[in-house]
C-alpha cells in the first residue's frame, strides 16, 4: 500500500485518476503509465483480497495479460486448461479452443484474490502511483452531467482506514469500480432495465480432480422443482487443490424473477457433487455472489473528462457472463483515447471512447443480448443444447462465438449466421424483444 503522505509530495494533479483497482482500472493504468502519464489508482480493499468471480480466463483474457508482460506471472499462480467439456440433456462434448491468429488456443484458471494484485502491482511498477485501502468518498468540483453525458469532476475526496482524508486531483477521472459504483452513481451512470442482466454464485471446494486440463459448463441446470433454468453452472479447476463451483443466470427474463440463487447453487452442488467429490465437508465456506450487468446496459459512459470502464460500464459478455477480458480491454481502450485527449490537450477527444465501443463491442453486444432472450424461453433453450451437443462442427463453432474467438480465416455456417444476425440486430431494436420476451428486471433471492 502507497500511504496518503505520498499526496502531500505532489506539485500538480495527476493525468489520470482511476477508482477502482479491478482488471479494467488496472488495465487502464497500466497502460497510460507505460505511456509515460501520471496515474494514480485508488483502490477500496488492500490486496490480495477475495472477488466473487469464477476465476477463468479465457483465450481473450490471456492475451491482454500477454501483451502488459504478465502471462508468465499468471501461469505460474495459476492453471492452464485447454477447453471447455460441456454438458446438457444427455449429451457431453469436449472443445478445444478455436485456433485464431492473435488469441491462444488456451486458457488458465487463477482466483482474483491472486490476479488482481497481480496486474495492479505491475501497473505500480510501470510507474503509476497505487492507493489501497483507500475509499473513494465523492467526486471534486461536480459537474452535473445529462442523460447522454456522463458527469465530470476534478478528482476524488478519499478515506483511508486510519479515517485521514485526502483530495486526489487529476485532469481525468475514470470510473473502474464495478458494477455497484459508488462514483459512477453520483456521476449520473445507470442500468438500461429492459437489457439482460445475470445473476452468479460461487463456492469453493477441495477436490482431487482440481487438475483437470478442461472447464466445465453445464448448460442444462434445473431448479429443486425440476424446472430448467436459464443460465448454466460451472466447475473450474484450480490446480491448487480446489475448484471454483458456481451458478449463472444469463437471461434474467421476468419469469425468472423469483428465482433462488442460494437454492440453485445448492441443488447444482447435489447434482455434480458425487463426481467431484463435493460435499460440506469439502466446502470452504458458504458461496458469494453479485450481479452481472451485460452488453454495455450501464451508461452514460463519457463526460467533458470522465469515462466509465469495464463493469462500470456494464461490458460483460451476455453470451457467457465473462467479464474480465472486457475489463482489461476497454480499460486499454479509455488509456488510448486519454492518451490522445492528454496529448493534444483536447478533452473532446475522450468522445472517440464510445465511437471505438461501438466499433469493438456493438454488433456483438446487440446479437448477444438477442441471444439471451431467445434462450430464456425453457423449449428453445432444450432444442439448441440438445441438439448442438451432438454435432461437433456446430458446438466449436458456437464456442467461437460465444467466447467471441472468431475468425475471418476461418469462418463456417455458424459464423456466417451470426452476421447475418449482427446485420439484422442493427434494424431489430431491443424494444422488440422486450415486447417478445418481456422486461429483465430480477432480483436475486
Amino acid at each position: 500500500m502507497t500511504s496518503l503522505t505520498v499526496l502531500d509530495q505532489l506539485t500538480e494533479p495527476f493525468d489520470v485518476v482511476i477508482v477502482g483497482g479491478g482488471p479494467s482500472g488496472s488495465s487502464c493504468a497500466f497502460w497510460l503509465a507505460q505511456a509515460g502519464w501520471r496515474v494514480c489508482v485508488i483502490e477500496k480493499k488492500s490486496f490480495p483480497r477475495v472477488k466473487t468471480c469464477g476465476d477463468g480466463l479465457t483465450p481473450r483474457s490471456v492475451h491482454q495479460l500477454r501483451e502488459m508482460g504478465l502471462e508468465e506471472t499468471v501461469a505460474a499462480h495459476g492453471h492452464r486448461y485447454e477447453g471447455l467439456r460441456a454438458h446438457g440433456f444427455g449429451a457431453s462434448l469436449e472443445m478445444t479452443w478455436p485456433q485464431h491468429p492473435i488469441f491462444p488456443h488456451y486458457g488458465y484458471t487463477i482466483t482474483r484474490f491472486d490476479l488482481d494484485g497481480l496486474v495492479a502491482t505491475h501497473a505500480q511498477h510501470h510507474g503509476a502511483t497505487l492507493l489501497t485501502g483507500v475509499e473513494a468518498l465523492e467526486p471534486l468540483d461536480l459537474v452535473a452531467g445529462s442523460e447522454n453525458q456522463l458527469g465530470s469532476a476534478s478528482g476524488v475526496l478519499v478515506r483511508d482506514k486510519e479515517g485521514r482524508t485526502a483530495e486526489v486531483r487529476g485532469r481525468y477521472l475514470v470510473v473502474a469500480d464495478g458494477q455497484n459504483s459508488r462514483i459512477g452513481r453520483v456521476l449520473g451512470t445507470s442500468r438500461v432495465k429492459e437489457w439482460p442482466m445475470g445473476l452468479a454464485l460461487r463456492g469453493y471446494y477441495r477436490s482431487e480432480r482440481h487438475d483437470e486440463p478442461w472447464i466445465d459448463s453445464h448448460l442444462d441446470i434445473r431448479d429443486p422443482e425440476g424446472r430448467v433454468v436459464p443460465g448454466y453452472g460451472w466447475i473450474f479447476p484450480l490446480g491448487d487443490g480446489r475448484v471454483n463451483v458456481g451458478v449463472g443466470l444469463l437471461s434474467t427474463a421476468g419469469a425468472w424473477r423469483g428465482v433462488n440463487t442460494t437454492k440453485l447453487q445448492e441443488y447444482f452442488v447435489a447434482q455434480v457433487g458425487r463426481e467431484w467429490g463435493l460435499s460440506e465437508e469439502t466446502s470452504e465456506g458458504p458461496p458469494t455472489g453479485g450481479r452481472l450487468p451485460m452488453g454495455l446496459a450501464i451508461g452514460p459512459r463519457v463526460g467533458l473528462r470522465t469515462l466509465a470502464v469495464g463493469d462500470a460500464a456494464g461490458t460483460v459478455n451476455p453470451f457467457n457472463g465473462e467479464g474480465i477480458a472486457y475489463g482489461y480491454e476497454t480499460g486499454r481502450l479509455a488509456a488510448g483515447v486519454l492518451g490522445e485527449a492528454l496529448s493534444s490537450e483536447d478533452p473532446a477527444r475522450l468522445a472517440l471512447y464510445e465511437e471505438r465501443l461501438e466499433a469493438a463491442y456493438g454488433d456483438y453486444y446487440r446479437v448477444a443480448r438477442a441471444f439471451v432472450r431467445l434462450i430464456s424461453e425453457p423449449k428453445i433453450l432444450q432444442v439448441c443444447v440438445a441438439s448442438g451437443l451432438r454435432v461437433r462442427p456446430v458446438m466449436n463453432e458456437l464456442l467461437a462465438i460465444m467466447s467471441n474467438l472468431m475468425s475471418n480465416s476461418h469462418q463456417g455456417p455458424g459464423e456466417w449466421g451470426y452476421r447475418a444476425a449482427a446485420s439484422l440486430s442493427k434494424m431489430v431494436p431491443d424494444s422488440a424483444w422486450n415486447a417478445l420476451f418481456g422486461r429483465s428486471e430480477v432480483s436475486p433471492t
